[in-house]
C-alpha cells in the first residue's frame, strides 16, 4: 500500500504484482494480503487495476503452463 492514488495518472492501467502481509485482527488468520498499490485510492483514479490477491496470479500460472507445453513440444520434435 505504498503507491498512493495521487501518484497515478488518471485512466492509467495499474498492474500490482507484489503481495505483502499486514496484521489485521479482524481477520480469522490475524492478517491480510495487500499489494504495493493502495487499492482503495488507486481504483478512484486508474482506468484499470489488478486486485491483490487474485490479479496476475492466474495469468502467471497460465503462461507457465503454456511455456512448459511449448518446451515439451520442442523436445518431442528433436
Amino acid at each position: 500500500m505504498m503507491i498512493k492514488g495521487s501518484w497515478i495518472k488518471p485512466g492509467a492501467a495499474v498492474i500490482d504484482v507484489r503481495m505483502n502481509v499486514v496484521d489485521d485482527p479482524s481477520k480469522k488468520a490475524g492478517y491480510r494480503l495487500v499489494g504495493d498499490v493502495d487499492y482503495d485510492e488507486a481504483c478512484k483514479v486508474a482506468g484499470w487495476i489488478t486486485p491483490v490477491p487474485g490479479g496476475v496470479g492466474p495469468m502467471t500460472v497460465a503462461m507457465l503452463l503454456k511455456n512448459t507445453l511449448e518446451g515439451a513440444k520442442r523436445v518431442i520434435k528433436q
